[in-house]
């Protein structure tokens, strides 16, 4: 016969099973549901990228194709032969390689202004004490909502003004203001302990030395976001150098893809080809700086350091 202190630890160990069999169960159906939005996440991220390459397969199965058989019918993805040929006549029908090189010194020196100009605002809105310092910035950053078109023709008044019409330092410089950039490294710079500033301040550091050892080594990967996305809109940009460039001399990549419509009198399989080379600066950029893009982006949003 037992002893009622045995009947209730007895009784405690039951309830304690019962406690640990629910918490099994519990944990079960968290790690289902867990798995089951794990395999609906990936399902819609894989169409997602399904539906992105499509265009990019078709482009690039286009470009080599033979001219007769671009719209053939019914439509099919490869040709009755692969014609590498399409992209040696690229160079030749206009002159690509000029409008190559004109594309890379725009987007090239445009975003190297670009990171400088809006490192330094962001230390002034992120670090300095000013007066009216959140005020201006807001003002600042409500230019982002100002589109293009609405300042392009005053923007090409100016530029006549200053004789930069078919100049490269029209189609850089009005540009490198951004208040995007701004917002972006003032977002990551804000993430930098105030710690690191003041003790370099104890070290008799001045606000460039702040700046370049202590501030930019955090940011470096909002720098290479910034950078990526500032090429890609040089390198992209159509209609500002639409209206400010009729050289040859300075036209960039995307109007030389326009004359391919009149010169090349409408070869498709030579727009595409030319359009596949284009892309390449843009994708080699992305993929070398890969591994900071993520990293970037989580920076500038507040979450680096979490």
């Amino acid at each position: 016969m037992t002893s009622p202190a045995t009947t209730r630890r007895l009784g405690g160990l039951a309830a304690s099973d019962r406690t640990v069999r629910r918490g099994s169960v519990s944990l079960s159906a968290i790690a289902r549901r867990q798995r089951r939005n794990d395999w609906i996440s990936q399902g819609l991220l894989t169409l997602f990228v399904i539906v992105f390459l499509i265009p990019l397969i078709w482009m690039i199965a286009t470009s080599l194709k033979p001219g007769a058989e671009v719209f053939s019918s019914p439509p099919s993805l490869i040709g009755s032969e692969v014609r590498w040929q399409n992209y040696a006549d690229v160079w030749s029908y206009v002159p690509f390689a000029q409008y190559m090189i004109n594309g890379a010194i725009v987007a090239i020196l445009g975003t190297a202004l670009v990171v400088v100009v809006s490192v330094m605002s962001a230390y002034a809105f992120s670090r300095l004490r000013f007066r009216g310092r959140e005020g201006i910035f807001f003002v600042f950053l409500g230019t982002l909502m100002v589109p293009q078109e609405v300042v392009v023709i005053p923007m090409f008044l100016f530029m006549t003004q200053l004789g930069w019409v078919n100049s490269f330092q029209a189609l850089i410089v009005p540009w490198a203001f951004t208040a995007f950039g701004t917002f972006l490294l003032r977002q990551a710079m804000l993430t930098v302990p105030m710690e690191l500033e003041e003790a370099g301040k104890i070290d008799g550091a001045s606000h460039l030395r702040i700046l370049l050892g202590i501030i930019m080594p955090v940011v470096r990967p909002t720098i290479a976001v910034l950078v990526v996305f500032t090429f890609i809109n040089y390198w992209n940009s159509f209609l500002w150098p639409l209206i400010v460039v009729n050289d040859p001399a300075h036209t960039t990549v995307p109007l030389g893809l326009n004359a391919f419509l009149g010169q090349g009198g409408k070869q498709w399989q030579l727009i595409m080809a030319a359009s596949t080379i284009s892309m390449v600066p843009t994708a080699g950029l992305a993929i070398f700086l890969q591994k900071y893009l993520v990293r970037g982006i989580s920076l500038s949003s507040g979450l680096g350091g979490k």
